[in-house]
């Protein structure tokens, strides 16, 4: 095992806070009276509805689909009715289009045909398979994995990267599936790189997660096949170590070029969780319709690790994790660095939610913000090297169309700028508002 690996320039040492769940295995969660799926899980084209209001469906079946443009289908999570074909309340858009599910509790649960075969199927079987089961990036913006996985003609690709950093303060759900579900992750990554057609693969894990380190390294040795070279590479407890391209530079040394795809430099990276989805999908014929979510946070009676259906709603969650504490502060869909602070509970999760976190007041900063001292704080922790405070007053100044210039697309929103700002300015919204409407203009 190597040393441990980081990447160069910037990140930030937040509070881990993962002591309140990292120990607890996962759960399965009730079902629900109702899911509710929102149409756009993932970067793309929405789905287009393929049911109607009183439909019946069963489990697994194609509730949506994506006919032109980027995009997977969805599937039903449970067995039940379609209740209405309408929209949804978002984290980020407010609303969104969705099918709402009324669940049958008395409908069997499906049965999945384990086969063990898949060897026998071509890489284009196996890629047909990972996007009829609606697979996307479960640990980042939700990428389509079918599209990752066909990788430009111009841009070779020699090596598999598996994330399972999780640099996220709160988040274990990868650490769980981990130590979890690890020989299922190995397999995985083995139909993977049949899929890409090559034999090198790392699973980069940090450090602070000795047992995931351990457990993984087992399945490897007992499943590794001639040919193949699969490994485990520990990392440097350090965030954003997680993000794609730190990731890619602190393994394999490779730099991705500014506004490039990693297959630019012979790599591509899927999250140890949505490889576990990739065996669900070729060995059981299993679409993505549940994931493993963090529920965390002093603001919750009892967190936990659980594995619920796409389209459960918070408040159901709340509900089963015996409510929330009187000195809940926020909620926030995703991490504390990444995620989104929500005003409601009647929010579905998606594809692409990492955990719910119930922040209590010791655990956030209220300090009002201020103008820019200036200080280069977050010039010294970007690792992309942007310059965020710049971006922060061009918008102020109503000038978000010339941001360009200081790197505002290489920009992935990890935070940490915003973290160790001492004037407390909301560097990621200004980006983010920098984005959209320098596209406008």
């Amino acid at each position: 095992m190597s040393a441990h690996l980081t990447f160069p320039k910037g990140g930030v040492h937040p509070p881990e806070a993962k002591e309140l769940t990292e120990q607890l295995a996962v759960e399965t969660m009730p079902l629900p009276a109702e899911l509710e799926l929102i149409l756009s899980q993932h970067i793309g084209a929405p789905c287009t509805p393929v049911v109607k209001r009183k439909q019946e469906i069963a489990e697994g079946e194609l509730v949506a689909e994506v006919k032109r443009g980027l995009g997977v289908p969805l599937h039903a999570p449970a067995a039940g009715s379609i209740k209405a074909v309408g929209t949804s309340a978002h984290p980020i858009r407010v609303s969104a289009p969705s099918v709402t599910i009324k669940t049958d509790p008395e409908a069997a649960a499906s049965t999945w045909e384990v086969d063990t075969d898949w060897q026998r199927l071509s890489a284009e079987e196996l890629l047909q398979k990972v996007h009829q089961a609606g697979i996307i990036g479960i640990g980042g913006a939700g990428f389509p994995t079918h599209v990752k996985l066909n990788p430009p003609a111009d841009s070779p690709v020699d090596t598999l990267l598996l994330n399972g950093a999780e640099c996220e303060p709160y988040i274990t759900a990868d650490h769980r599936m981990m130590l979890e579900k690890a020989e299922e992750i190995v397999e995985g990554a083995k139909i993977l790189l049949k899929i890409l057609g090559i034999n090198a693969c790392a699973i980069g894990i940090e450090v602070n997660k000795p047992d995931a380190i351990s457990t993984m390294q087992s399945a490897v040795e007992k499943l590794q096949e001639p040919g193949l070279t699969i490994s485990v590479e520990t990392l440097e407890v350090k965030y954003p170590t997680g993000s794609e391209k730190q990731l890619i530079q602190a393994i394999t040394g490779r730099k991705v070029p500014a506004m490039a795809l990693p297959s630019a430099v012979g790599v591509v990276v899927h999250n140890v969780s949505t490889t576990k989805a990739v065996y669900d999908a070729v060995v059981l014929s299993k679409p993505l319709i549940e994931k493993v979510i963090t529920v965390s946070g002093l603001g919750i009676k009892r967190p936990a690790n659980l594995l619920v259906k796409i389209g459960t709603k918070v408040k159901d969650i709340v509900e089963f994790c015996g409510g929330t504490t009187e000195n809940l502060a926020r909620v926030v869909l995703g991490g504390p660095m990444m995620g989104f602070a929500v005003s409601t509970l009647d929010i579905p999760l998606t594809k692409t939610t990492s955990s719910i976190l119930f922040l209590s007041e010791d655990e956030i900063d209220t300090t009002e913000l201020s103008n820019c001292i200036r200080c280069g704080w977050c010039l010294d922790v970007c690792p992309m090297g942007l310059e965020p405070k710049e971006v922060g007053i061009y918008v102020e100044a109503n000038r978000a169309e010339d941001t360009e210039q200081f790197g505002v697309f290489e920009c992935f929103e990890c935070g940490s700028c915003a973290y160790v700002c001492p004037a407390k300015r909301p560097l990621v919204q200004f980006v983010r508002l920098a984005k959209m409407k320098a596209k406008r203009s």
